[in-house]
């Protein structure tokens, strides 16, 4: 029998100083920071899921592209996002995912998802702040702004 085993290493390199950065303070905010960092190719083409992560703070610590899919849906594996969120140390999160049809109510999926990464983020002490839904044009629908969260 090998008694050898494969090393796991975990970094995270800040790049841009988060501890001079301002805290986010509302939707409207957010919404704009992440529809000016968002591919204006692709917005109205395809369903991403993004996820900002935040210190304690509210600074923001980075953005996260968990996942992309097609015109009405992507797939957001949970554990990839909380692999990320614990590997940057992160106490909190704003989810995000643009609609390409325009539509900015949220599906029953979309609410299931943000329900289950909430949950998840209660085990970790992580909070999961709001859940945007960015549209081509740049309007949003907030998730905590509409009692949905």
């Amino acid at each position: 029998m090998d008694d050898k085993v494969n090393e796991i290493k975990i970094s995270y390199c800040e790049k841009l100083g988060v501890i001079d950065s301002e805290p986010l303070k509302g939707s409207e905010q957010v919404a704009k920071l992440l529809y000016q960092n968002w591919n204006k190719d692709t917005i109205g083409l395809q369903e991403t899921f993004k996820v900002l992560l935040l210190n304690n703070s509210n600074k923001v610590k980075g953005t996260y592209q968990v996942s992309t899919g097609g015109l009405t849906g992507t797939v957001v594996d949970v554990r990839l996002l909380y692999a990320v969120a614990l590997k940057t140390v992160s106490a909190g999160m704003i989810l995000a995912h643009n609609h390409p049809s325009g539509n900015q109510r949220p599906s029953g999926p979309d609410k299931e998802i943000t329900e289950k990464i909430k949950r998840a983020g209660e085990l970790f002490d992580i909070k999961v702040l709001d859940h945007l839904i960015i549209l081509p044009d740049g309007k949003y629908f907030s998730f905590a702004d509409n009692g949905l969260l």
